[in-house]
């Protein structure tokens, strides 16, 4: 076939142009890179091979290596995994085949180091081999293809890239990176070396380099290294979880992290235990310190690798861990699963279930660990990841009371997310028998609502909650430690000891008094409100919106119609405070009907709704004004 010359997508077009200019803080991580890019070859051919043993084709030795020519000033990085076709070479290394490609293209700011850990989360290390070359040349042949059928692609990083067919006996890759003039330091055995001791010790491939040995120079000439013709292992060799903890530091486990999550952030925290006992398995998981931007996809991949007996199974087993813990990173090692354990089988096997479990529970302890000993680092968990371990009050029945107690709440004697549940229970006041919250579309609707008006007068903390998943989630969680979760805004208030005697007198009275006016409003408002009552919960306004008990909030509705979801016909109670100026006015109002509308619009708008007219809202409002 005759050479093609093909555009980049615009994506990568402009990814390039960013890499080029040095994203990457570190320009020696594009051999980490490029490395991780041939150990998953080699693990993607050994799982296609569970099924067809000939992809092997008589070289069942997995490796990497690395070769220099210093006169060609060229690195090269081989491996004989599962190598590119041409229709893959195109396809892979053409455009960024990641789904949510706009998406990421979209946050590329132009701020370099935000920048270049965007690149790494994405998974597109291979176009940072332009950092320290000016052209990369590509020549694999997929396993199982003819030796006829072999590619190559070169680019020199600008708009376009060649692709050709080659004749190529050798299965696999050989990415040859033909280096910059300011690159040169990486055509030096020793150099390498460091690089792959630093970054890439934990590959549990072998990565080889051409052994060289010290040359005694002749007729003055000065003496240099040369190579021997013999290949020596330069990286451990050996997978990392399979090794011992002792032997493995927190930069080991930082770079591991680093490699699977394609992310440049050292994890928060890091977990790796043996499990025997009935299932046997090894776990090595990492909480990131950084949310990703699909964070609240349910639908998104998790981020645990299956191994079984250290061979590579699927990049992302979900049954391993629940679908709220899917911000986790690492590996599962089983001893008990079969190789061919297909995605089927996981949702079913006794084995899983039981790994499951078990991971749940120990990335729990992680995060309470954080909790109990480390302030800052909890914080940053929480401010990353809180919102989705709440989903797990409604998923994880059987680890609800250890997830309510990590959550953490904004409340109104504090401005951050910092209130436990057990601490609000700590200064609850004396004759106080629930947890009082209330639910809103921003924390400053929640901070402004009228129903915190009594709370306020007495003194009594109410947690705010704003987070879209905080109504779903307390559907799930009714009471903590056996004190019970009541809502500010949906029922009557009631304070019990709380609430003196002349306070509970007087509501009473007020709704004997003004009952004819509350008659007249509710006849006013039959489309609007389920009922009109007088309250004690308002202080400064004059009227407030709740929800039955048992009903769905507003804002639930709200966000449920957004989301194009059926919502059942409710409507809210409309309470008033009968010491208000403008309630008192109301009975005597000529225009008693457009002020009944305009309370409720108003009361309406206090919790972040909308009128449901709101042209007539305006009309009202303005012949009110224009009477005054």
């Amino acid at each position: 076939m005759q050479k093609q010359t093909l555009s980049f997508q615009a994506e990568v077009a402009q990814l390039l142009r960013l890499v080029t200019h040095s994203l990457y803080s570190n320009p020696e991580i594009f051999l980490r890179e490029l490395i991780s890019n041939a150990s998953d070859a080699c693990d993607k051919l050994r799982f296609e091979a569970l099924n067809d043993a000939s992809l092997y084709e008589n070289d069942s030795e997995l490796k990497v290596k690395l070769s220099f020519d210093k006169a060609a000033k060229t690195l090269t990085i081989s491996d004989n995994g599962i190598g590119l076709s041409q229709p893959e070479a195109i396809a892979n290394l053409g455009t960024i085949a990641k789904s949510g490609t706009r998406d990421f293209m979209a946050t590329l700011s132009g701020d370099q180091k935000n920048d270049a850990q965007l690149i790494g989360q994405f998974g597109v290390g291979f176009y940072s081999g332009f950092i320290v070359a000016d052209r990369i040349t590509v020549e694999s042949r997929r396993a199982g293809l003819p030796a006829s059928e072999g590619v190559r692609w070169s680019s020199e990083g600008t708009g376009e890239f060649d692709v050709a067919e080659i004749g190529r006996t050798e299965r696999g890759t050989s990415v040859v990176l033909h280096l910059k003039d300011d690159a040169l330091e990486y055509l030096n055995a020793w150099k390498l070396k460091s690089i792959v001791n630093k970054y890439s010790d934990h590959i549990s491939l072998p990565i080889v380099m051409e052994k060289e040995e010290w040359k005694e120079g002749e007729n003055d000439q000065p003496g240099e290294m040369a190579a021997t013709g013999e290949w020596e292992t330069v990286n451990q060799a050996a997978a990392l979880w399979t090794r011992a903890k002792k032997d493995i530091t927190p930069e080991h486990y930082d770079e591991f992290y680093k490699q699977i999550s394609h992310d440049h952030t050292a994890p928060l925290a890091v977990t790796h235990n043996r499990v025997e006992g009935s299932t046997e398995y090894t776990q090595l998981l990492f909480i990131p310190a950084k949310a990703p931007m699909d964070l609240f996809n349910r639908d998104k991949s998790a981020g645990v690798k299956l191994y079984v007996r250290r061979v590579f199974i699927m990049d992302e087993a979900q049954a391993l861990l629940p679908t709220y813990l899917r911000f986790v990173r690492g590996v599962i090692d089983s001893a008990d699963l079969p190789l061919n354990v297909s995605r089927e089988l996981l949702q079913e096997s006794r084995a899983v279930k039981a790994i499951r479990e078990g991971c749940t529970k120990r990335v729990l302890s992680m995060i309470e660990d954080l909790a109990a000993n480390d302030a800052d680092k909890f914080k940053t968990f929480y401010t990353e990841f809180g919102a989705v371990l709440k989903e797990g009050l409604g998923e994880d029945f059987a680890n609800r009371e250890r997830l309510a107690k990590l959550l953490r709440f904004v409340s109104t004697t504090t401005d951050s997310a910092s209130v436990a549940l057990a601490d609000y229970k700590v200064r609850m006041k004396d004759g106080q028998d629930a947890i009082y919250y209330i639910t809103a579309e921003t924390l400053a609707a929640a901070r402004n609502s009228p129903q915190l008006e009594i709370f306020r007068k007495k003194g009594i903390e109410v947690l705010l909650m704003a987070d879209r998943i905080d109504e779903w989630a307390l559907n799930y969680l009714h009471d903590f430690d056996g004190t019970p979760l009541q809502s500010v805004a949906k029922g009557g208030v009631d304070l019990g000891k709380l609430q003196d005697e002349d306070e509970k007198k007087a509501a009473e009275e007020a709704q004997t008094q003004f009952k004819p006016m509350l008659d007249k409003l509710k006849a006013a408002l039959k489309d609007k409100a389920a009922d009109v009552r007088a309250t004690t919960r308002l202080v400064d306004s004059p009227a407030c919106l709740v929800v039955p008990d048992g009903d769905m909030s507003t804002q639930l509705a709200r966000m449920l119609r957004q989301a194009g979801q059926p919502v059942p016909e409710s409507k809210p109670i409309l309470e008033v405070n009968a010491q208000h100026p403008l309630v008192q006015k109301l009975e005597s109002a000529a225009d008693f009907d457009d002020l009944a509308h305009i309370l409720f619009d108003q009361a309406l708008l206090a919790e972040g709704g909308l009128p449901d007219d709101p042209a007539a809202y305006v009309r009202r409002v303005n012949q009110m004004i224009a009477r005054v």
